[in-house]
């Protein structure tokens, strides 16, 4: 438990180059001990930190919003808890395609033939595991738009973002370190949590600024995603789940509750 390691060791154990631990260590991610002799060293405190830098760091946040979120406070428990539940769901989606697949394969050593709706489910839950291309998910998301928004409707939302300087770039990155941060406080399980409330503030400033404070809009955008969500190609191609949503729904309302 007291033995200390290197830069080099680390940096050759955990898989991150010496540049990234003292990228960390500027961004307060980090603070290593120093030896007799001045040399950086990380003991089992010091790796318990970079092992949640990297968690949360794989689950898209950027270095600023984890260094709020863990800020002095050992998280390591909390990043557990997260990492458990992606693996869980991991599991339980190879567990599924794995049945699929033996299922399949009795099948066809029983010496039937696999129905259109076996092929379906197959192709399904094995072969589409990447996100549609750009050109795919845009007509899904065309799609669905149809299907809640009026073309005027579409056409005064073009306006809008066009006369506030929507950055689609930009608000996408937002969303994404926001849903990011979503699934680290939804792992704790209470949307009541200070925690959770600051992100709903947040969130809904996001929303704001697209509806522009339009409740009517907000409803239709929200059951556009109840819809969305349902649909596995729209489900693989975003970060939202439906438990998600749930889950900031509830804070959403505790915020606006309080």
């Amino acid at each position: 438990m007291n033995r200390q390691l290197s830069p080099q060791e680390v940096a050759s154990r955990f898989g991150v180059s010496i540049k990234a631990l003292r990228l960390y260590e500027r961004h307060g991610l980090l603070a290593p001990l120093r030896s007799e002799a001045g040399w950086r060293t990380y003991g089992s405190d010091q790796i318990a930190r970079l092992h949640q830098v990297l968690a949360l760091k794989r689950l898209g946040l950027p270095l600023a919003r984890i260094a709020q979120l863990l800020g002095g406070r050992d998280e390591l428990d909390r990043v557990l808890a997260l990492q458990e539940e992606v693996l869980v769901r991991q599991t339980q989606v190879t567990s599924r395609a794995l049945e699929l697949i033996r299922t399949a394969r009795s099948k066809l050593a029983a010496g039937q033939t696999l129905s259109i709706d076996d092929l379906a489910n197959l192709n399904m839950e094995t072969v589409m595991t990447t996100k549609p291309d750009p050109e795919e998910l845009k007509t899904l998301f065309s799609a669905f738009a149809d299907k809640h928004f009026t073309a005027d409707e579409r056409a005064q939302m073009h306006a809008k973002m066009e006369d506030r300087k929507y950055d689609q770039q930009e608000i996408t990155a937002r969303w994404d370190a926001l849903i990011a941060e979503a699934k680290t406080v939804m792992a704790a399980g209470d949307p009541a949590s200070p925690a959770a409330q600051d992100l709903a503030r947040r969130w809904r400033a996001q929303v704001l600024a697209f509806t522009g404070g339009d409740p009517e809009l907000a409803a239709k955008v929200r059951a556009f995603w109840n819809d969305a969500l349902k649909d596995q190609k729209m489900a693989s191609a975003t970060p939202l789940t439906p438990d998600l949503m749930a889950f900031m729904g509830r804070a959403m309302a505790g915020l606006q509750a309080s």
